[in-house]
């Protein structure tokens, strides 16, 4: 049975999990601007708890966005440099994907529409399905303003949950699901079980394949010339 080691830190929480011997445990922080000096002691921690030597773990899954530009860049350097020191392949999950899987696992909702405040007066998008316990993608991911989301096919938004920060633009959305949750964040117990799913199809990467998705074209603001 494999040992999965997870990592998470495009929002403001911080979150790692692992999956060993079929058991899970994660742990889970909301700190914003702390997540350089958190995460590293956080995996010490999670492993210290059950036991399990760094070198055990066969495969490390992260967040790769979107999400934070500079949280992004700390999983990333975190997990290539593991699995880099392991030789470990990686799974890169979406973040819309699990903030979807975390309002299945704790709402039982079974079609998310995903949102993550992107700032600059815009959301990160996704709408997702459940599909035998994963949630799957249902459309394409995208940056938009909030007058610009909206569920595929056309299909009620009276069906599906918002789940996220995104959510918090929902005044200005054109749809309103029955069931929000603007609090909601990516959590690593739920990437777990989405690198769980893609693990066992073969999807794990070679370290410098550890890429972040931003969907924002430019993930900075340029200064302006004085």
């Amino acid at each position: 049975m494999s040992t999965l080691l997870a990592l998470d830190t495009s929002t403001e929480a911080c979150s790692v999990a692992l999956l060993h011997e079929g058991r899970a445990l994660s742990y889970y922080e909301v700190i914003p601007r702390l997540h350089a000096q958190r995460l590293l002691p956080m995996v010490r921690d999670l492993l210290d708890e059950a036991g399990v030597a760094l070198s055990a773990v066969d495969a490390i899954a992260f967040g790769r966005g979107p999400g934070a530009f500079t949280g992004v860049r700390i999983a990333i350097g975190v997990v290539q440099g593991l699995a880099f020191a392991l030789q470990r392949p990686v799974l890169a999950v979406s973040d819309l994907a699990i903030l979807a899987q975390r309002a299945y696992r704790e709402q039982g909702a079974e079609r998310v529409a995903a949102a993550i405040d992107a700032r600059m007066d815009e959301v990160y998008w996704g709408c997702y399905q459940l599909q035998q316990g994963e949630m799957r993608l249902a459309g394409s991911e995208a940056v938009l303003p909030p007058e610009r989301v909206a569920v595929p096919w056309d299909a009620a938004a009276a069906d599906w949950f918002g789940a996220g920060t995104g959510w918090g633009y929902v005044e200005r959305m054109p749809q309103r699901p029955a069931a929000l949750d603007a609090s909601l964040l990516p959590h690593a117990e739920d990437l777990l079980s989405l690198a769980g799913f893609a693990w066992a199809r073969g999807e794990g990467v070679e370290a410098e394949q550890a890429l972040p998705v931003y969907l924002r074209d430019n993930v900075a603001t340029p200064k302006k010339a004085p």
